[in-house]
């Protein structure tokens, strides 16, 4: 085996041109997918305090905000409803005329060329904040699998592409599957929150989906942050189940568990950058103690280099455009 001053290792990285000839990992538009919160009313555009950049959007902005994504290239969204009535049960998840069923018909009537995700949770809808029904304080698994398989088909039924399951309840995506294909719905993919963490790197999120829980946390039916094999028993059932693709998040401090995930069972693996860890680069961006751009850069391509191939992130516009400016 070469080594100095044979051996050189700079040698491929003194020419630009010779080190995108090289680059192992590579970045595209086509890697992500664009969190979207829809809410009630009319001309509401109200940017979420926390997230800097990012929006609660009624239907007709969401429709506009949709058609300019396309003309930049992202080609995939994920919505998450605000809901104008929360109850116990969170019933206008699975409502007819519900926040999400009524955005989906919408973009679909406008907008062409673009897939669209949907988060099924109760979390958003339910007066508690909580991902299921309640007895007492305990989050029921079983009654809430039914309204969240109820929930899924009412989404492929007023369009959705794609149905992306994040309550974490034992048994729902095989429910989500079996009510799917019993309704005709066979060919839409589910794409499963497999590997969802109790984590501390979603509170921006709460205050933009207004989902942060009246009493305890959700360490009941997330995973414990200091699991790693329990992640592999969990993607193991939901693929069992019928998962078509699975997901690890958040994603920066769980690249391990990406890495694993997609080494075990190769399947299409998707990370969520999380609106913790958005919001943490955003605020060291802006008070210069960081090159925000390069940053964001190199958080992605960390998160595809251990193994994703897909990345939902809040930063899919800003990446769109500096991927534009590379060309």
């Amino acid at each position: 085996m070469a080594t100095y001053p044979t051996k050189r290792l700079r040698r491929l990285r003194f020419n630009p041109i010779v080190r995108d000839l090289v680059r192992e990992t590579i970045l595209t538009k086509d890697d992500l997918i664009y969190p979207m919160f829809v809410i009630h009313g009319e001309n509401i555009k109200n940017e979420i305090k926390s997230m800097p950049g990012v929006f609660q959007f009624s239907i007709e902005n969401l429709v506009a905000e949709c058609k300019e994504l396309v003309q930049l290239g992202i080609k995939a969204i994920i919505l998450f409803g605000i809901p104008e009535h929360k109850d116990e049960q969170g019933s206008d998840a699975y409502s007819e005329h519900g926040i999400i069923q009524r955005a989906i018909r919408a973009i679909k009537s406008e907008v062409k060329d673009l897939l669209v995700i949907t988060d099924v949770c109760l979390c958003e809808y339910t007066s508690h904040g909580h991902c299921g029904l309640l007895k007492g304080d305990e989050v029921l698994n079983d009654e809430t699998v039914s309204l969240l398989a109820k929930e899924a088909v009412s989404h492929a039924e007023a369009g959705a592409d794609m149905i992306a399951p994040s309550d974490m309840m034992d048994g729902r995506i095989a429910a989500i599957r079996k009510a799917l294909d019993y309704k005709g719905f066979q060919n839409i993919p589910i794409m499963s929150y497999a590997v969802k963490y109790a984590s501390g790197y979603y509170g921006p999120f709460r205050d933009a989906a207004d989902s942060t829980p009246a009493f305890g946390d959700r360490r009941s039916h997330q995973m414990d942050i200091a699991n790693g094999m329990e992640a592999i028993r969990e993607a193991e059932s939901d693929i069992e189940e019928g998962a078509d693709i699975i997901m690890v998040k958040p994603a920066g401090a769980y690249l391990d568990v990406i890495k694993d995930v997609k080494d075990t069972f190769q399947m299409p693996t998707a990370a969520y950058q999380v609106s913790g860890e958005y919001s943490m680069i955003k605020a060291a961006g802006k008070l210069d103690w960081i090159d925000e751009e390069r940053v964001i850069i190199e958080s992605l391509i960390a998160i595809k280099r251990a193994g994703a191939d897909i990345i939902l992130t809040y930063f899919a516009k800003d990446v769109a455009k500096y991927l534009d400016k590379q060309k």
